[in-house]
């Protein structure tokens, strides 16, 4: 009988990867390491813009853990406009308006974590504002190397300075993470010409290109960041994340939502 190993002090564990005999080719992830954006209405309930919904939360941390579970490197980027909307606020300076904006992202971060946890997955938070008591500070190593421990990372506070969008945050960290794209979770199911809500018959672009993107205009992700990516070649797959599964979808390579990426065609 073979000797069993005695091993030092247990380490965290993380997500508990499926066997390689049991993942066929078809099963194998398209993507290693990923960054997911969503906005802060992910938090909020069904029935309302504002607050911190524990069931679409843990909708958002179940789908987390099954694409982690494939041994998928995710990132997260969280907004707050579920808590508080600077711009619906004129009176308030603009900048001061901004930090707050960062700390309602740090409330829906710590919501996101406290569901990953639940469901056993190693998750830490990072924030761009110094807050040692409930989460580290945001350190580009050491984000990388919770990643490749397994652990989920979740970034929080924006970029750290105000007139910079939590979109314009993902690009940024996505990059520094040496991510290989951006995984942007809106309500609709892709990139439109105009807004399908209004409009029934917008079209979808299935793929589109960044110089295309921001010559029409879209607004689904701000230009910022859109001309982050472009200069950098990170392509970025927009989706309905509320779907089940799309999230897993996305990272399996099927074909979910708009792609945005060099020398798409519309």
């Amino acid at each position: 009988m073979q000797e069993q190993q005695v091993s030092g002090p247990a380490e965290e564990a993380g997500p508990l990867v499926l066997p390689a005999d049991e993942i066929g080719p078809s099963d194998v992830p398209a993507y290693g390491r990923v960054l997911l954006k969503v906005s802060g209405d992910a938090f909020a309930p069904p029935d309302r813009e504002y607050g911190i919904s524990p069931h679409a939360t843990g909708h958002l941390a179940m789908q987390l853990q099954e694409v982690s579970s494939l041994g998928v490197e995710m990132a997260v980027v969280v907004g707050g406009g579920n808590i508080w909307r600077g711009r619906d606020a004129p009176g308030i300076d603009r900048s001061r308006a901004d930090y707050m904006g960062m700390l309602a992202t740090v409330m829906n971060a710590l919501a996101l974590q406290d569901a990953l946890e639940k469901l056993g997955v190693a998750t830490r938070v990072q924030t761009a504002i110094h807050m040692a008591q409930i989460a580290e500070p945001y350190i580009p190593l050491r984000a990388i190397r919770h990643l490749e421990k397994g652990r989920i990372v979740i970034f929080a506070a924006g970029i750290g300075a105000p007139y910079f969008s939590t979109d314009t945050t993902a690009a940024q960290r996505a990059l520094e993470i040496r991510a290989e794209a951006i995984l942007k979770g809106t309500k609709v199911d892709g990139v439109y010409d105009a807004d399908p809500h209004r409009e029934p018959g917008a079209h979808r672009f299935e793929t589109i290109g960044y110089t295309e993107f921001l010559t029409l205009g879209l607004k689904v992700m701000d230009a910022t960041a859109i001309s982050l990516c472009r200069e950098n070649a990170l392509p970025i797959i927009v989706f309905d994340f509320r779907r089940e599964g799309n999230i897993k979808r996305v990272v399996m390579g099927e074909p979910v939502g708009t792609l945005v990426a060099e020398g798409s065609p519309a």
